[in-house]
């Protein structure tokens, strides 16, 4: 009985313990309006009102860690952070190495394309000679090996890099979401178009990460987005930061993050 009764004051002191340490979310503070930082380096945006949001649920103080976006899953799982709120998206292969929860938003991929690039339509870019350009860790890069096969794909660090590269010319091609191709498309109008059609089967679901093992966290994390959801937090973070965006996007009839 003694054993039994010091398993369980240890295993609650354990419990204790671990809800008394801040919560370390990692994101890579470079895709505003969802991860940004401010005038003065501070975290902003979406994503960062979401983490403190999860955080103030779970009765935990919260800790952004910036880092580059493919750094991400590693330093989850040798727990330099805790969890992933980085606009990232469900894979399989991602889910070979970590655990996601519920959805909380989707989204799909799109093209800025060069005026000069003679692509009117997403199957042109699957052709040689043609170049499409990623940003090395997203799901724009795992589609595109899947989908233009024909085509030369260039991997790239910074979005800022690609955008130059497709403005001059350079490449033909640069897949990622709509609102960031028409962000982007917006301060590069006279060089590029966007294709803003749906060419993958199905949307990209955006979802917290967070350590295989610690189904606890998980569990939590999903009655958080649940009553998020459910009170209308998701559209308040719409309308705070997205909302000239959103407006495009219904008059496009082009599919919104949180619809």
């Amino acid at each position: 009985m003694k054993k039994i009764l010091f398993s369980l004051t240890l295993l609650l002191s354990s419990f204790a313990f671990a809800q008394n340490q801040p919560l370390i979310i990692g994101m890579e503070l470079a895709y505003p309006p969802f991860e940004m930082s401010d005038e003065n380096g501070k975290p902003t945006g979406i994503s960062v009102d979401m983490a403190y949001a999860l955080g103030e649920f779970i009765g935990r103080d919260v800790i952004i860690e910036d880092m580059a976006y493919g750094g991400l899953i590693p330093a989850l799982k040798t727990k330099k952070i805790d969890a992933v709120i980085s606009s990232m998206s469900i894979t399989e292969e991602r889910k070979l190495s970590v655990n996601f929860s519920k959805p909380y938003a989707k989204s799909y991929l799109a093209m800025l394309v060069n005026n000069k690039s003679g692509i009117t339509k997403s199957s042109d870019l699957n052709a040689k000679g043609k170049k499409v350009a990623v940003k090395k860790g997203t799901s724009g890069h795992t589609v595109a090996e899947k989908y233009f096969p024909n085509a030369e794909i260039l991997v790239f660090d910074k979005e800022s890099a690609i955008i130059l590269e497709v403005s001059q010319g350079k490449v033909d091609a640069f897949i990622y979401d709509p609102l960031t191709i028409y962000k982007n498309w917006s301060k590069n109008s006279e060089a590029t178009t966007p294709l803003l059609e749906q060419f993958e089967t199905e949307s990209q679901p955006w979802a917290v990460a967070y350590r295989k093992g610690e189904d606890d966290l998980g569990a939590q994390i999903d009655d958080f987005i649940d009553e998020y959801k459910a009170n209308g937090g998701f559209n308040k973070l719409a309308d705070k930061y997205l909302g000239e965006e959103r407006a495009f996007f219904k008059e496009k009839n082009v599919p919104f993050f949180f619809d």
